[in-house]
């Protein structure tokens, strides 16, 4: 099991109104599982998305991310587990425009301390996988946005993540490229990587070996099945 989560809730305040985004959500997902969280906006699956990452905490409830409990842990620790076991592929890609492809790569490794020339040899390993090694050097601002996404998700691969966190990952490319960015996440799920996507695309959702639908801030349904189950064949 790499993720569980029980009761999960998360409340916002605004002013004297309390907003409830996650209103009791338990799930397991288990280490090479494909799984799309789906839902209209304002389901909760954004929400969701960043518990799971670590980029915030719930108001009640528990997760389990392998064998830690997320609400032990101080920044420093939470810190450590997002650089190291969590890699993150945002609609908005979030590359440092005046950087190349490269050096992107290399940033979660840099603040991991990984050594100056394993960081170069891995970057350009994980750029080749995604079809760029040809414009690793290129700056960011000078890729397309499909060529972007790609950077970012060879950057999300970077420390060897127990899991890589999508959300929207085609939501700003054109129907063409976001066909493209989905192949690469197909295969990355059939070399054996944990992939959680978030969207509101069928489409997308499609492309997962389970979909869990949310509506209010809660599990609606579920479809598929989990990997441990029925192990599905690597896809070129």
């Amino acid at each position: 099991m790499l993720i569980k989560t029980e009761n999960l809730v998360k409340a916002y305040s605004t002013g004297k109104v309390e907003v409830l985004a996650l209103a009791g959500v338990s799930l397991e997902i288990d280490r090479g599982e494909y799984v799309a969280l789906m839902g209209p906006s304002g389901s909760g699956k954004s929400t969701l998305m960043h518990l799971l990452g670590c980029l915030d905490t719930p108001t009640s409830g528990r997760y389990l991310f392998g064998d830690r409990d997320i609400s032990t842990l101080g920044d420093q620790e939470l810190a450590r587990l997002r650089n190291r076991e969590i890699g993150f592929v945002f609609q908005s890609f979030n590359l440092l425009p005046r950087l190349s492809a490269q050096a992107n790569v290399q940033l979660p490794m840099l603040y991991a301390g990984v050594p100056r020339r394993e960081r170069q040899a891995r970057s350009a390993e994980l750029l080749e996988l995604v079809g760029l090694k040809d414009r690793m050097k290129h700056k960011s601002n000078e890729l397309s946005g499909g060529e972007m996404q790609r950077v970012a998700a060879a950057r999300a691969l970077a420390n060897k993540p127990s899991v890589v966190l999508a959300d929207e990952p085609t939501g700003n490319l054109d129907s063409r490229s976001g066909t493209e960015i989905m192949k690469l996440f197909d295969s990355l799920a059939g070399q054996g990587n944990t992939i959680i996507l978030v969207t509101h695309d069928q489409t997308v959702a499609g492309h997962a070996r389970r979909i869990i639908r949310l509506s209010d801030g809660r599990i609606a349904s579920e479809s598929g099945t989990a990997a441990k189950d029925s192990p599905a064949p690597p896809q070129g």
